[in-house]
């Protein structure tokens, strides 16, 4: 008799030869398991083979694990198309203005953007601030840093073109293996939620429109302008582990492209999590060092649900 994946033959019968081999794995069955090959010619010869069990228990393991993956939106799911200026240009261009600078315009909404989300966190929801309200002041200063300076009839016109864009599908696209690995998730009978710094919009109209919809792509999402809390606050997963059921939180995976909003928060509160790198950041090399798992795409994604321990 061999070990470890190696068969063995016998010319003792197949019955003597079975109740030998089941003697072995009664005393050690959490290590290794028998499988029976099949007989050779007319002597009942039994050929056996005993491999140890993480050769066979491996597969599916980490999978078999979850009840429940929760997903980041942008970067992890769907993507900007264009730049910031691409739709700044097209909103001045539609009332007869010149195209702003794009460059200046970017610098300038990073630090509208920036200076509001301090101010205002999660769009304004402390201080029941309306969500286009939020916006139209992040817009009309970021315009003003870029050194456009227009007047109000002006800019309501300009803002109102970018609103009503940003809060349609048109400024963003869905990566191909987003979709087919929701469902996917689904059918093994896992729950999906999403976690995202995002507003009201992104739930009731973007993600349907890019054809990301709630009850077959995603069970319930956690949206940071609808519940007052956002990444990397720990309290958001919390909240998204009380919508998945209460859900224990080894028994969730959390996909996301920020260590410091999705990973470190995510396994703080004691959820499984990786990050994708679908755009090749070079923070990816020490993202890996540190010891997360960095995955190119959804599509290794399952391959590594599949195959790990």
């Amino acid at each position: 008799m061999t070990r470890d994946g190696v068969q063995f033959q016998t010319h003792e019968c197949a019955a003597e030869a079975s109740s030998k081999v089941g003697d072995f794995l009664r005393l050690n069955s959490d290590f290794y398991q028998f499988q029976l090959l099949g007989t050779v010619g007319s002597v009942e010869e039994a050929r056996f083979s005993i491999v140890p069990r993480t050769c066979t228990t491996a597969i599916m393991s980490m999978l078999s694990k979850l009840r429940c993956i929760t997903f980041d939106v942008t970067g992890t799911l769907i993507a900007y198309k264009g730049e910031l200026g691409d739709y700044y240009c097209m909103a001045a261009k539609s009332i007869g203005l010149p195209c702003p600078d794009y460059k200046r315009v970017h610098e300038g909404f990073k630090l509208a953007y920036t200076e509001m989300a301090k101010k205002y966190p999660c769009f304004g929801y402390a201080a029941k601030m309306p969500n286009i309200v939020w916006w139209k002041t992040c817009v009309r200063d970021s315009f003003v840093r870029a050194g456009y300076d227009y007047d109000e009839e002006t800019f309501e016109k300009v803002f109102r073109r970018i609103y009503s864009t940003f809060g349609s599908s048109a400024p963003y696209t869905i990566f191909p293996d987003s979709q087919p690995f929701l469902r996917w998730v689904h059918e093994k009978g896992l729950k999906v939620g999403i976690v995202s710094n995002a507003e009201y919009r992104y739930k009731d109209v973007i993600l349907p429109a890019l054809g990301l919809n709630q009850g077959t792509e995603w069970d319930f999402g956690v949206f940071s302008g609808l519940e007052g809390v956002e990444k990397p606050n720990p309290r958001i997963y919390e909240i998204a582990l009380e919508r998945a059921g209460n859900i224990a939180p080894e028994e969730v995976l959390h996909i996301g492209d920020s260590m410091r909003k999705d990973y470190l928060p995510a396994k703080g509160v004691g959820m499984h999590a990786l990050l994708l790198d679908r755009f090749k950041t070079p923070d990816a090399i020490e993202w890996s060092k540190s010891g997360a798992t960095v995955l190119p795409d959804l599509v290794s994604v399952q391959e590594w649900l599949t195959s790990q321990n």
